[in-house]
């Protein structure tokens, strides 16, 4: 087997005794737990640390730092217990002190981290992370080092399924006071996962150790795992070919049919909670102020085609943003789907007409970012491609870096649409539609504001009954897809590639294969 040049150049140790190394799509956006966006910084982050809840080697929740926890009869206040193996990778023990002082750092304006929403539901977290109070006022107190009681403002039905999320990990109050924001450079960052960081190249890889001092380290078999960073798909197939990755995770779309015909052993595609969309900016002309646009757009797209002629990996045309698969949820019911391709673009055009656009009316002139990536280039084009021959519109299309697409995306600086994915943080509908409420602030790409929308989730989330709950959610789901500020295209299906030599690999309803589960036998 090939063996890549930077192992030979010295930069991975000579003789470990077991190597993984990892496809991880572009440049993650930072390897702050708290602060990094996208579900490459994810990946990295279930590697190097650990919540008070986890993945499982199934990829379902199973508690991590947190020993046993007991919730009050109303709701309002959750007792974790820690685990008194639980250590940082410094050898020093992991306490609730650390959590307190991680969570108030996540609701700190100063963080300025864009999922401080996670910590809304802990008393004082929304009005800390707005400037009203200060971040000690957090309602997470550290009992003792091994005992966390945390204060809700009110019930929140999600709340503990979201403590599987990265956002609410903590970082080891001595090591961040000591380094500052350099906390997270090789040689300084301290973590409590499985691994541990010892190297980083921009654009180019992260590699990280076992952690001899993780609580189950003995079952951990891979020694070293490298995440390696491209732009291009067709780059990562090339060097998992080449014997230079075990794993790559997602497959070109270029080069699927050419897959099935000749590897098709490693192919590992499944279903994933996620959904691929076009975010509308609803802050800027024409199409913030004219719905029937925003609706045109979103008929006129043939999303059979895309799935079928473009994609070809199992996705699912999506007419909601929440993707199928929720436990317990009914998605709400999406009149375009039930009509034809022939009846929507009958519709489109007549909805432009009336917006005054089209043939004999305004031109319509739209642009569509999207990340350098040839598969997602493949998708714009495709998409272009149908408002042009069904709407006569002008379309651009606007290729960028992906830290550049989500920047001008959390700034809603992009001029019309924008290619954007989501993947669930954790298993219930609300952690598709919090990204349409307008107090979470660049997560809400769209810039979109509905305050029936929001007073419709505030209530299904002081609901106690969860199949109540879940019906008010739908409800709050189909206020917003009638309001168009997004252009749902499919429900997303993974394209790993796995190498025969990888064991414990996984199909994960939100994509976390975390290494700690895996083995490669070379």
């Amino acid at each position: 087997m090939a063996t890549f040049s930077l192992f030979a150049a010295g930069a991975m140790p000579a003789f470990a005794e077991m190597v993984l190394n990892r496809g991880n799509q572009a440049e993650p956006t930072s390897l702050d737990p708290h602060k990094g966006t996208d579900v490459q910084s994810a990946r990295i982050g279930y590697d190097l640390f650990e919540g008070l809840m986890t993945f499982g080697p199934d990829g379902k929740t199973i508690p991590g730092v947190a020993e046993k926890w007991e919730i009050s009869p109303d709701g309002l206040t959750y007792t974790f217990t820690l685990r008194a193996d639980a250590k940082w990778s410094d050898g020093t023990a992991v306490t609730a002190e650390d959590f307190v002082f991680s969570w108030r750092r996540l609701v700190d304006p100063k963080t300025a981290s864009d999922y401080a929403y996670f910590l809304w539901p802990v008393k004082n977290g929304e009005a800390i992370s707005n400037g009203k109070l200060a971040p000690d006022s957090l309602a997470a107190v550290a009992v003792n080092p091994r005992t966390l009681k945390v204060t809700l403002e009110r019930p929140t039905g999600y709340f503990l399924a979201s403590l599987v999320h990265r956002m609410t990990y903590p970082v080891s109050k001595a090591n961040v006071e000591k380094f500052g924001a350099d906390f997270v450079k090789p040689g300084n960052l301290v973590s409590n996962g499985a691994y541990k960081l010892t190297d980083y190249m921009p654009q180019s890889f992260v590699k990280a150790v076992k952690n001899p001092f993780f609580r189950e380290a003995k079952s951990v078999k891979v020694d070293t795992v490298v995440f390696h960073h491209t732009d291009s798909p067709e780059t990562e197939l090339r060097r998992f070919r080449a014997g230079e990755l075990d794993i790559v995770q997602m497959a070109p779309v270029t080069q699927i049919d050419w897959l099935k015909q000749n590897m098709p052993e490693v192919m590992k595609f499944y279903p994933v909670l996620g959904t691929q969309y076009l975010a509308v900016n609803m802050t800027k002309e024409p199409l913030a102020s004219n719905p029937k646009l925003r609706q045109a757009l979103s008929l006129a797209v043939d999303r059979q085609i895309i799935v079928d002629k473009i994609t070809k990996s199992g996705e699912v045309p999506a007419y909601t943003l929440t993707a199928p698969g929720v436990p317990g949820y009914t998605l709400p019911d999406a009149n375009m789907a039930k009509a034809t391709q022939a009846e929507r673009d009958a519709m489109a055009k007549k909805l432009v007409a009336e917006a005054g656009y089209g043939p004999g009316g305004k031109p319509l002139t739209v642009e569509v970012l999207h990340n350098t990536n040839e598969s997602t280039r493949k998708i714009a084009v495709g998409i272009a491609s149908m408002w042009q021959s069904k709407l006569g519109a002008k379309v651009s299309l606007n290729n960028q870096e992906w830290k550049v697409v989500l920047q001008n995306a959390g700034e809603k600086s992009y001029a019309n649409t924008v290619v954007l994915g989501w993947i669930a943080d954790f298993p219930d509908p609300y952690t598709f539609l919090k990204l349409f409420l307008a107090d979470v602030g660049k997560m809400n790409r769209s810039g979109y504001t509905n305050a029936a929308y929001d007073a419709k989730l505030k209530e299904a989330n002081l609901t106690t009954d969860p199949a109540k709950r879940l019906t008010l959610v739908a409800e709050a789901e189909a206020m917003m897809l009638a309001d168009a500020p997004m252009i749902p295209i499919y429900h997303t299906s993974y394209r790993n590639l796995v190498h025969p030599r990888v064991k414990g690999w996984f199909e994960s309803p939100m994509g976390v294969q975390p290494t700690r589960y895996i083995e490669v036998n070379r």
